[in-house]
């Protein structure tokens, strides 16, 4: 088992779909990552080289910030919405939809289950 940037990566898969379970990496960087180190597409995990895993590895260290860094990156910038107390970062504060969705219905997701209020019968 491959085991890349912290996470282990599932070996039956292609090259190209394993990176993805790392997080910060999507298709795209996968994509851009294989063709840096030169691995085809089709290539599966269990059929990569020690040395290509160590490519691998370092190109992703070198070049991109994933996991536990990126994880860091993005809570720090929440956090200093929140601090500044602009709109998004109140609406953060709330536990409401941040990107301007309506709250009228839908947005369950952000809010929570539903709470029942008394006396609301028509």
């Amino acid at each position: 088992m491959a085991r890349i940037a912290g996470v282990n990566i599932p070996t039956n898969k292609r090259v190209l779909i394993a990176l993805t379970y790392i997080h910060g990496i999507g298709n795209a960087k996968a994509k851009e990552i294989c063709e840096k180190v030169g691995i085809p597409a089709e290539r599966r995990v269990n059929q990569l080289a020690d040395s290509e895993v160590i490519q691998i590895r370092e190109a992703i260290d070198r070049d991109y910030i994933v996991e536990g860094d990126l994880r860091r990156e993005v809570a720090m910038n929440i956090k200093r919405l929140m601090d500044l107390g602009c709109y998004r970062g109140l609406r953060h504060r709330k536990g409401l939809p941040v990107h301007g969705q309506r709250t009228h219905t839908n947005a369950r997701t952000r809010k929570g289950p539903a709470k029942a209020i008394a006396g609301k019968k028509k």
